[in-house]
């Protein structure tokens, strides 16, 4: 046997003992449920400037980098009101996990994680989190940054746009952090597995929309390594950004296909891309009707109120399904009358 082909071995031998304990906690990996969250978001009057809501040139606080209007507005990521409601409605869904945007000590959003963590555990939510291509990234980096985030609970990490990395180099430096589980963000399994990840995530419903969930999983488990696909809404960041692309909605649907086929691939994790990424319109927070942006009108069959927390209760209908509580939720009648 080759040193790399022992070195895999070892890998997925890891893997399935984190896979392993994680089940004797009581907590069964299958029917957990992440979402991505996103705490980058300010306002002048708590934070002394605009955060995120400004991007791409736009003036807040009534013109947003956003498809989407918040039915909160444009509010503060260090509110603690926001945080609050906004851990207890994603508690209220059957969401278990929040995984948290994080870029590097000193960021903004480390600054707000004890926020989040104290919110979140109030809620019954557990966090974990979301380790951004920060500048100065490196493997290396890595074990110093789970050392600080471990002081608040954090024992799960996804590693944004981990490719950038040699895999060698993620090899050399993952097996040296105890006690932790990390997710590679590739649908590529044999990519995880070399860089010595713990499982794999898809994040981007661009990309993967479904229709490869089911062998990603059947892959990562011949790999005893934890398949957590991604499921989302849609997107749209024309208003954010230069990407001219969008996946639409199509009043819900889109959402739908995305959770069938992660449910039919039986992941180990459903992360949900995402809770408030506004800025590429995946957000299921709440939206509303505002003059000159995309709202919910239309989501299985709502008009106005009643549309804003649509994504929020389709999202607990599938994880009702997940649990077995429920069968999967119905079709809407009419998938293609389109309105964002």
């Amino acid at each position: 046997m080759t040193r790399t082909f022992l070195a895999l071995v070892s890998a997925a031998v890891l893997a399935g003992s984190l896979l392993s304990t994680a089940a004797a906690t009581g907590r069964s990996p299958a029917r957990s449920v992440g979402v991505f969250y996103y705490p980058w978001y300010g306002t002048p009057s708590l934070d002394g400037a605009w955060q995120h809501w400004d991007q791409a040139g736009r003036t807040p606080p009534l013109d947003l980098g956003t498809t989407f209007f918040p039915a909160r507005g444009a509010y503060s990521s260090s509110d603690a009101e926001v945080v609050r409601a906004q851990m207890r409605e994603i508690a209220a869904t059957g969401i278990d996990t929040v995984v948290v945007s994080w870029w590097g000590r000193g960021s903004v959003e480390d600054a707000r994680l004890p926020l989040v963590r104290d919110e979140a555990g109030r809620a019954g939510l557990d966090v974990a989190v979301h380790l951004e291509p920060y500048p100065g990234r490196l493997p290396a980096t890595v074990a110093a940054d789970v050392s600080h985030l471990r002081a608040f609970g954090v024992r799960d990490f996804y590693v944004y746009d981990s490719a950038l990395v040699d895999d060698a180099d993620w090899a050399a430096a993952l097996p040296r952090i105890r006690g932790v589980r990390f997710f590679a963000n590739t649908a590529l399994v044999g990519k995880a597995l070399a860089g010595r990840f713990h499982g794999i995530y898809t994040y981007d419903v661009l990309l993967h929309a479904g229709a490869s969930f089911r062998r990603i999983c059947k892959q990562a488990r011949a790999a005893r390594l934890a398949c957590a696909p991604s499921v989302g809404p849609g997107f749209d960041a024309r208003r954010a950004t230069t990407i001219a692309t969008t996946r639409d909605r199509r009043n819900g649907a889109a959402y739908d296909t995305s959770w069938r086929a992660a449910v039919a691939a039986s992941p180990d994790v459903v992360t949900i891309t995402s809770y408030n990424e506004w800025h590429e319109g995946t957000q299921i927070e709440p939206a509303r009707a505002v003059g000159g942006y995309a709202s919910y009108d239309g989501a299985y069959g709502r008009e106005g109120v009643t549309a804003e927390t649509a994504y929020l209760d389709r999202t607990r209908a599938w994880i009702d399904h997940l649990h077995g509580r429920a069968s999967a939720p119905v079709p809407i009648a009419s998938p293609l009358a389109v309105r964002r």
